[in-house]
């Protein structure tokens, strides 16, 4: 018969030798566990959200964000983060202002952006798919910041930003005011005509001010942080495939950081 040996450790010395109470010693063990079961629920969260930071896995775990943040930095947990260079329209270089007055700064300004269709802001970008350029065109409403509307296509021009608009007509009805930067994409009489058609007044950023168009700049940016390297995919069928599952994933499950919730929810709550 073999005995088990316990080593049996003195709990007031120990507490003495790391300056600390006896109660104090039971305290840093219990913490220390609760860390460490923090920790894991925290890298659960990150296996699904690369790109969360602390505010979001926050909300996604019903925490406080400070409570959250410490054990980040405990842990050295950090989010995905991968940088990409901005995109210059240099088609666009030298253009002449269109004249189209900003409605939506507005409407921002006194704080009068209150319900969803209200305005609808759109914008594209490119995405290099093996050695070549595809683009990608959203429509976004200001105020779920849900993605309406897509289109994908080989050239940027007006039949790629039309197409856009016509799948958030489609999905989602009318709106009122139609927000873009001066791209000569967007003051084309095609595209304007659209708009028209529609009901819907033409707003536009200033021009060289992309800051005024920034919840498009911001989907873009998080899209291609989340995305990686997209030449994984053989076919541009699997690419744009992946590109519908990312808008879904955005709307349904992405918790956006100024809602508190996803867009989906925001959308919801305003039509219950």
């Amino acid at each position: 018969m073999v005995r088990s040996l316990t080593i049996k450790v003195n709990k007031t010395r120990l507490a003495k030798d790391l300056g600390v109470s006896r109660s104090g010693l039971y305290y840093r063990r219990c913490r220390e566990e609760i860390d460490l079961e923090l920790k894991r629920q925290i890298e659960a969260v990150m296996v699904d959200h690369k790109d969360y930071g602390h505010k979001r896995i926050a909300l996604e775990l019903k925490m406080g964000h400070n409570r959250i943040r410490r054990i980040m930095k405990k842990y050295n947990l950090k989010p995905y983060r991968r940088h990409h260079q901005g995109w210059v329209k240099k088609k666009d270089l030298g253009k002449l202002p269109t004249g189209i007055p900003n409605l939506v700064q507005l409407l921002l300004d006194q704080k009068l952006l209150v319900k969803p269709n209200q305005v609808w802001c759109t914008d594209f970008t490119y995405i290099r798919f093996q050695g070549k350029f595809i683009y990608l065109a959203t429509i976004i409403d200001l105020f779920t910041r849900e993605i309406v509307g897509i289109n994908v296509a080989r050239f940027h021009n007006r039949f790629l930003v039309i197409g856009a608009l016509e799948d958030a007509v489609i999905h989602y009805g009318v709106v009122e005011i139609v927000h873009s930067d001066q791209g000569s994409e967007y003051d084309s009489e095609e595209f304007v005509a659209f708009v028209k058609i529609i009901g819907a007044k033409i707003s536009m950023s200033e021009k060289a001010s992309p800051w005024q168009n920034g919840h498009q700049e911001s989907f873009f940016s998080h899209f291609k942080l989340e995305a990686g390297d997209l030449n994984r995919f053989n076919t541009i069928g699997e690419l744009i495939e992946y590109i519908y599952q990312q808008v879904y994933y955005y709307n349904h499950k992405r918790i956006h950081s100024i809602l508190k919730m996803t867009p989906a929810e925001k959308r919801k709550r305003m039509t219950v």
